[in-house]
């Protein structure tokens, strides 16, 4: 080993050795976070940087496409339930380019319209029939898929087929089933978007013909309603519409805590349809057709036709005279306006709703007044059948005493949790910061050069004086004696003391802590040197 480094060695031992237990504790966690820190800084350094190398894939292609990495040796992390995987920016180009090479991932486009492009002028009028409508499904399950939240869609459509010999069509319906991504799902309006996207792309499809599954097995939109949800659905929408209004204007006027409401909402699940027909007479308008007819006529009778006698047999009256006879008769077609109005009546509508509000006697409330402002708020109609009760009752207060007791408690746990972590920050902060400033006092004092100047101290006839020296203090108390120009040899008594104080003048000279080290032992020992 080198004289450098072991005097370095040495040095360091030297000054180790000098540390009390709390400072070599201190050091020990000085150096143990010096060496954690650059572990961690040299971990993040080393890790390449991610970047996506496809998204929204399929379980199959995204089970092909890991495999090619693992192949290649690649490293790669999976987000987005695994529609999502991440490669390190160097590898992404090279990666994709393989992977289109082995046809990854799967071409949505082969659903769509590009099943036309594959048609021959041989195909029969059925498989262009089937072929156009699975271009169709294709396209709009790649349309749904790529709304917001959405992972796979895929709609299957009921087209009837046009016949001469019946005069009533069918109408087309359409199935859409959805499998949203991890973690979330979809609003009504998204639902009722999905809905009017597949009616209006499909002739003569309805918007109430068109049912929207999820992959839970819910019905977000069931056939014949035209709504998102059953009728039990709407009307529950429907009531915590209502009651958020009416509990909202309750609280702004008697206070938080002082009224509760329930509101219970009849739906109607039937569609109909309703035709009006009104007819009124135009003004002033002529007539569309007028004829008249009139007769007039003068002469003499045989009297009375005298009446049947027992065997039917007209009996004379013996009565004659002159006759006349007149008649008029007209005919007018007039024109009449017609009006007829058709109505289509959807699902989900209101058929009568009840709603009860109970009010805490403490609060003070005039019950006319409030029912007033209730029914106002939530659209009473009487004429409907719709009901509200207003009452005025003592509400209990145990169980809001005991919400606010467990609320009180969760905050304080709360807070304490929050002050541990700081103050285990403000700890870590503390180690980190008592380590960096160890470590530049013990850069300082390696660096730190010390000039002394070798004096032959000759025989000592003044008392020798204490020395204090701390745990690491490197400095040398120097005494001041007088230096002699010349030193007689030294009798043989005093052999032993002069090559003790040659040992030491030379060890000053080669090594001046550990000289500092040797004296003060010899001090402590009180044996001469």
């Amino acid at each position: 080993m080198p004289p450098q480094l072991t005097a370095v060695l040495n040095r360091a031992k030297l000054y180790v050795g000098g540390f009390t237990s709390a400072q070599k504790t201190i050091a020990l966690l000085a150096v143990a976070g010096l060496v954690l820190g650059t572990v961690a800084l040299s971990t993040w350094l080393a890790k390449p940087t991610m970047s996506p190398l496809f998204t929204g894939l399929q379980a199959t292609d995204a089970s092909k496409v890991t495999d090619q990495l693992k192949a290649d040796g690649v490293t790669y992390e999976i987000t987005d339930g695994g529609g999502t995987i991440m490669v390190p920016q160097d590898n992404v180009y090279a990666e994709r380019l393989k992977a289109a090479a082995a046809g990854l991932p799967s071409d949505k486009s082969s659903t769509g319209y590009s099943l036309l492009d594959n048609m021959g002028v041989t195909s029969s009028e059925f498989q262009q029939n089937v072929t156009y409508q699975r271009a169709m499904e294709g396209e709009l399950g790649n349309t749904i898929a790529a709304m917001d939240g959405v992972k796979l869609a895929t709609v299957k459509l009921a087209m009837p087929k046009d016949s001469v010999f019946t005069s009533q069509k069918a109408d087309p319906t359409a199935s859409v089933f959805i499998e949203t991504k991890p973690g979330q799902t979809l609003s009504a309006d998204q639902v009722q978007a999905i809905v009017h996207l597949t009616s209006a792309s499909i002739d003569g499809l309805k918007p109430a013909n068109v049912a929207v599954v999820d992959a839970a097995g819910q019905t977000l939109s069931a056939v014949g309603t035209g709504l998102a949800g059953s009728s039990s659905k709407q009307a529950s929408d429907y009531e915590k519409n209502v009651t958020g209004n009416v509990q909202a204007m309750l609280d702004r006027v008697l206070g938080p805590g002082n009224a509760t409401v329930t509101v219970a909402a009849e739906m109607d699940a039937q569609s109909g349809t309703k035709v009006d027909e009104t007819f009124t007479a135009p003004e002033n308008a002529p007539a569309l057709a007028e004829s008249s007819d009139k007769q007039s006529y003068t002469g003499t009778g045989g009297g009375a036709a005298g009446v049947l006698g027992p065997d039917n047999i007209a009996v004379p009256g013996g009565t004659s005279g002159n006759g006349t006879f007149t008649q008029d008769k007209a005919t007018k077609n007039n024109a009449v306006n017609k009006s007829t109005q058709t109505t289509n009546i959807p699902a989900g509508l209101l058929k009568r709703q009840a709603v009860s509000v109970a009010i805490n006697s403490t609060a003070g409330a005039d019950r006319a007044q409030m029912m007033s402002l209730v029914s106002a708020a939530a659209g009473i109609n009487a004429a409907r059948g719709d009901v509200v009760t207003v009452e005025s009752v003592a509400f209990n207060t145990a169980g809001a005493q005991a919400a606010q007791d467990a609320l009180a408690a969760a905050k304080a746990e709360q807070d304490a949790k929050a002050a541990a972590e700081l103050w285990k920050m403000i700890l870590i902060a503390a180690v980190v910061l008592l380590a960096a400033v160890l470590a530049l006092f013990l850069y300082a004092r390696k660096n730190r050069r010390q000039r002394r100047e070798l004096v032959d101290l000759g025989e000592r006839t003044d008392p020798v004086l204490p020395l204090e020296f701390g745990p690491s203090t490197a400095a040398i108390a120097q005494v001041a004696v007088p230096v002699k120009a010349e030193i007689p040899p030294l009798p043989e008594e005093h052999t032993d003391a002069a090559q003790k104080r040659a040992q030491i003048e030379a060890l000053m000279t080669d090594d001046p802590d550990k000289a500092v080290g040797y004296l003060r032992g010899l001090m402590d020992s009180k044996q001469p040197v």
